[in-house]
C-alpha cells in the first residue's frame, strides 16, 4: 500500500486546524481535538497522521477487494 501524500493543515486564529487533500477539505478539528492532532502531526509522519485523523487510511477492504472477481487475473 503506497504511502499517504498530498495532504496538507492549516492552523486557524481561533485555533481550529483545517485538513485538507489535494487542495480539497477533508477535515475541521477544534478546541482538545484540534490541540491533540498538532501534538501528534509534530511526533510523527504528518502525512500519515492527516491520513488516520481523516478517515483516507486502510479502510479493511483491501484483502477483500482483491479476491473480487473482478479484481482476479
Amino acid at each position: 500500500m503506497p504511502r499517504p501524500q498530498g495532504f496538507t493543515f492549516e492552523r486557524r486564529a481561533d485555533d481550529s486546524v483545517v485538513i485538507t487533500h489535494a487542495g480539497r477539505a477533508a477535515g475541521t478539528l477544534r478546541g482538545a481535538r484540534a490541540a491533540r492532532f498538532l501534538d501528534e502531526v509534530q511526533s510523527g509522519d504528518a502525512q500519515l497522521v492527516m491520513a488516520r485523523w481523516t478517515g483516507n487510511y486502510k479502510h479493511g477492504n483491501e484483502r477483500a477487494a482483491r479476491a473480487h472477481p473482478r479484481n482476479r487475473g
